[in-house]
Parts: C-alpha cells; sequence; structure tokens
C-alpha cells in the first residue's frame, strides 16, 4: 500500500485498502472501503445490487455479463457488506485497444457516498494502466446522477456523428461491444 493513501495499481494482488477520496482533491469523506475483483462467492450480493439498480430490460443484460469476458471489481465496507460494483471490460476497433466501464452500480443504502467516483475513477485508471486508448461509458439519458459522476471524472458525451468520425462503418459494431441501449448516452475519456 503506498503512503500517499491513493489505490494501488496492482489489482492481482485481490484486496485493497480504499480510501474513498482516491486521490481525488476535491472528494472529503474519509470512510474507508476495500477495493478487489469479484471472487465466486460475490455473485449472489452483486446480483442483488443489479436487482435494485436497474430496469428489468437493463438488468436482464447486467446479470448476463457478469460471467463474460472482461473483470469485475467491487468494493465492500470494513464489515464486508459489498457496496457496488463495476464491470469492465476492454476490445479493439480498428487494431485499437479501447475500454468499457459496462454496468456500475451501488447498493441503494450506500449511494451518495463517493463510491460510484471512486468505483468510476478506480475503472479508468485500470482500464488506461491496461493500455486502453480511450474509456467509454454509456449511461441512461434521464439519469442525471450518473451523468454528473461521469462528468466529474471527465468523461464527455459522444453523439453518433463523433462516433462515425472515431470509427466510421464499425460504430454500429462499436454500440454493441460497449451494449448501447436505447435512451442512452455514450461517454468518452480519452
Amino acid at each position: 500500500m503506498p503512503d500517499d493513501g491513493c489505490l494501488s495499481r496492482s489489482l492481482g494482488s485481490n484486496h485493497f485498502i480504499l480510501p474513498l477520496n482516491l486521490c481525488l482533491e476535491e472528494a472529503v469523506v474519509t470512510m474507508e472501503h476495500i477495493l478487489r475483483t469479484m471472487e465466486p462467492g460475490d455473485a449472489i450480493k452483486i446480483k442483488e445490487i443489479i436487482d435494485l439498480s436497474f430496469s428489468p430490460f437493463i438488468r436482464f443484460f447486467a446479470l448476463h455479463s457478469l460471467d463474460d469476458e472482461g473483470r469485475v471489481l467491487v468494493v465492500e465496507n470494513q464489515e464486508g457488506v459489498i457496496a457496488g460494483f463495476a464491470k469492465l471490460i476492454t476490445f479493439k476497433e480498428r487494431a485499437i485497444k479501447y475500454g468499457c466501464l459496462l454496468w456500475i452500480a451501488v447498493h441503494p443504502k450506500y449511494r451518495l457516498k463517493g463510491i460510484a467516483s471512486n468505483l468510476v475513477n478506480a475503472g479508468l485508471n485500470d482500464l488506461k494502466d491496461e493500455g486502453a486508448k480511450a474509456v467509454f461509458a454509456s449511461v441512461r439519458r434521464r439519469n442525471f446522477a450518473s451523468l454528473a459522476v461521469f462528468k466529474k471524472q471527465g468523461f464527455k458525451r459522444m453523439n453518433l456523428i463523433g462516433l462515425w468520425r472515431l470509427f466510421g462503418w464499425q460504430t454500429f459494431k462499436f454500440l454493441s461491444d460497449i451494449w448501447l441501449a436505447p435512451g442512452e448516452v455514450a461517454l468518452i475519456h480519452t
């Protein structure tokens, strides 16, 4: 664990103490949580968070993606209760590696404590460290809380014209890679 109190990069060791400020100067929360990769016994709690966080349509895809390629980060409190999770994936378009924060959800009991911001930040750093040129996310158009979290972390909306400029005809493959659903907007962090 580094002395500066920031999240260490080597997720291979599996467990970290995660100060909720996660090196963000504007954060003031001091409560500690543990950030780690998902373990087989975590699936039931993560499924509960999915059920409490997503509409039935989105819930179906989130549940089925847990076992797909990629990594799931979980945040648990000092008592070992999982408070939230993030699903991370990487993909290539035109031989360039990109990352995606596919799903992020926080249990309703633990919302408004900076956990979502820390999951976004940790996932973003992890994907960039893996070599992602840019990291994408998609958010329901009217989910103002999530849009604010991503905006705070430096994500920007990407319209179809911007995606077309980046990917050309591969835009449609890209949209399926990040599981963009009707009513969502694509976000990018470069």
